[in-house]
């Protein structure tokens, strides 16, 4: 194993780890060396089945919920990195945007960054290390027709962050972002085939990102050999916000 981005001796917190994008995170930082706790709110099987091939831990917790998220930073135990990664859609044009579709994304993007990040920060600040990376996407920098609720919870991880990383760093704390341009996930397998040519035309480099992809940039982050970065946000997108 490289020196380079090494995580061995850390443990790290993932949340939406059992499938996507959260699944090849929790991968690359066990590789990394690091122990990882997988979070998860559905999909049970498949995040202990990656549990027991990193070596890590599954724990189950709906992250929307300030409860269960504080809970769950507490299950993870003595971490020094958290990764922010449930997320979800519910698309549609604004003007028949229901409640319950604005309330459900905000929720579960944007308020879980919120519950999970105030309960790890006193134990970080605590030992005047750590590093948190919460994952947003292209579509909160530039915006996307049909997701003005989807766009609004990732722009606000950014503000968030950034605003962390300035209450943080004095304590030696890094926190950053990791936005993603159209990764194959779950989220992306549904679109149109249309949709998603349109998307690579788009891409300089001409094809979807992989779950991996982002996985590199989130183990960077999280390691010393970012040690002074802080407050800023990583595109992982092919070219495409360009």
């Amino acid at each position: 194993m490289s020196g380079f981005c090494s995580l061995e001796g850390k443990t790290a917190l993932v949340t939406g780890a059992s499938r996507g994008i959260g699944r090849g995170i929790a991968e690359e930082l066990a590789a990394a060396g690091a122990t990882v706790v997988l979070g998860y709110r559905t999909g049970e099987a498949e995040a202990e089945e990656l549990a027991v091939a990193i070596g890590g831990r599954a724990v189950q917790a709906d992250v929307s919920d300030a409860e269960s998220a504080k809970a769950l930073v507490e299950a993870a135990g003595d971490i020094d990195i958290l990764v922010n990664n449930a997320g979800l859609t519910r698309d549609g044009l604004l003007a028949r945007m229901s409640d319950d579709d604005w309330h459900t994304v905000i929720d579960t993007n944007l308020s879980s960054v919120f519950y999970t990040c105030r309960a790890v920060c006193r134990p970080l600040m605590k030992k005047r290390a750590g590093a948190i990376v919460n994952v947003s996407s292209i579509v909160g920098v530039h915006g996307n027709w049909g997701q003005t609720n989807y766009a609004a919870s990732k722009a606000g991880i950014i503000g968030f962050t950034k605003s962390l990383a300035k209450e943080l760093g004095s304590r030696n704390v890094r926190a950053n972002v990791v936005a993603p341009g159209y990764v194959k996930t779950q989220l992306t397998d549904v679109l149109p085939e249309e949709a998603t040519q349109a998307m690579l035309e788009q891409t300089p480099l001409g094809r979807l990102g992989e779950p991996a992809d982002v996985a590199g940039a989130v183990r960077f982050l999280c390691s010393d050999a970012a040690s002074f970065v802080t407050g800023e946000v990583m595109l992982v997108d092919g070219g495409l916000g360009m």
